[in-house]
């Protein structure tokens, strides 16, 4: 038996998203953590799936994906970004965006490298730039407002910076990148060969009349950027894990190079089901809609409590910083929620440089009206 097995991850813990888990489902807790819905998909889209096996489209599909599909995405980040991506070259099919992002990681980032990762951080950039050999270096957004200091990221690049990560809208903090935010990045890295990963699963999550800044949409930042969407955040079905990456072609090619010997062929049916439910675009064009309801109905109803908040402008996350409740760390108050009061949330120190705490916790309103109440009636009383 192996009992000693050096770890390729020494340090790595389990995740929030686990810990969380287990006391929410141990304490029957109502739970606001984890980034899902807890409503159904769009009836017609289940529907075509299910005509697709029928069908018989229930073998492996290209490894890059099906071409009516990666045509749509492309004819759809034309439309709304205004970048022309080659269906052929650019564009591949990945299982879920958490996979896409370690493709990309694992396509371009060798031993000694360093890349950048601005914190609070979605918890699967690091563990993948570690085993690549790489270095991650962190930087801390600042305030509560968590807002990027360009000058402190322009210090940061040194001859070895081979990646920055950027994601927006931005998971957990619900902040959106400015357009001063994409220029300051593209002027900052022009003249250089770093590349980006644009991590935009929430892109069709944006509210008050906002727009979503893509990558795309940035000629000095499309040529040097991998960007990674969802399909399972857009449409409700995260259990899908279905996702794509575009990329210039020179990146795509060191992409696909990983992605042909990581995961190959992505779900065919669904696919073939999406292909046809993407020609649509109110399919997606009214999400900011129907996720800002949400979110309005969500803040309404816990306005007298004593959590403050600024509105989330994007994803399906919102921020309560109950500072004015309790001086207690945010692990240990999202536990005492959970044991004593029966709800479940996300401390955001977790992602933070060095667990900085600003006494915010993460709530995930992507949840039924009546789930959205029921937690308005736990957390007023707190």
């Amino acid at each position: 038996m192996i009992e000693h097995l050096p770890s390729k991850l020494p340090e790595l813990q389990s995740s929030i998203f686990t810990v969380v888990g287990k006391w929410a489902h141990r304490h029957q807790a109502l739970n606001l953590s984890q980034g899902f819905p807890n409503f159904g998909a769009d009836p017609k889209l289940l529907d075509l799936v299910s005509k697709a096996m029928k069908a018989g489209y229930n073998q492996y599909a290209p490894m890059e994906g099906i071409y009516s599909l990666r045509e749509v995405i492309c004819e759809k980040i034309k439309h709304l970004y205004g970048k022309a991506y080659d269906p052929d070259k650019e564009i591949t099919m990945v299982a879920g965006a958490t996979q896409g992002i370690f493709t990309a990681i694992t396509s371009v980032v060798h031993k000694g490298d360093e890349v950048i990762v601005f914190k609070p951080a979605y918890d699967c950039y690091e563990p993948a730039i570690e085993l690549n050999g790489g270095s991650v270096v962190p930087l801390q957004m600042k305030g509560k407002e968590y807002r990027i200091d360009w000058n402190e990221f322009r210090a940061a690049i040194t001859g070895k910076t081979r990646l920055v990560i950027i994601n927006s809208p931005h998971n957990p903090t619900g902040n959106i990148l400015s357009e001063n935010d994409l220029e300051e990045l593209s002027e900052s890295l022009k003249n250089t060969d770093i590349m980006v990963l644009s991590d935009e699963v929430y892109e069709h999550m944006v509210f008050d009349g906002e727009v979503h800044r893509s990558v795309s949409r940035y000629p000095g930042l499309a040529e040097r950027s991998f960007v990674m969407a969802s399909f399972g955040k857009t449409f409700h079905v995260t259990g899908w894990k279905m996702g794509y990456c575009v990329a210039p072609a020179p990146l795509m090619k060191e992409f696909r190079k990983v992605h042909e010997f990581n995961v190959y062929a992505i779900n065919h049916p669904i696919q073939r089901a999406l292909a046809e439910y993407l020609a649509e675009p109110d399919h997606y064009l009214g999400l900011p809609e129907l996720f800002q309801k949400k979110r309005d109905m969500f803040l309404e109803a816990i306005r007298p409590s004593r959590f403050s908040f600024t509105p989330s402008k994007g994803t399906y996350f919102q921020l309560l910083d109950y500072s004015r409740i309790t001086a207690e760390g945010d692990v240990d108050f999202s536990r005492r929620l959970i044991e004593e009061r029966g709800i479940a949330s996300i401390p955001v120190s977790v992602f933070n440089l060095g667990n900085l705490d600003q006494k915010h916790l993460r709530f995930c309103f992507a949840k039924t009206d009546d789930t959205l109440l029921k937690a308005a009636e736990i957390l007023n009383v707190i």
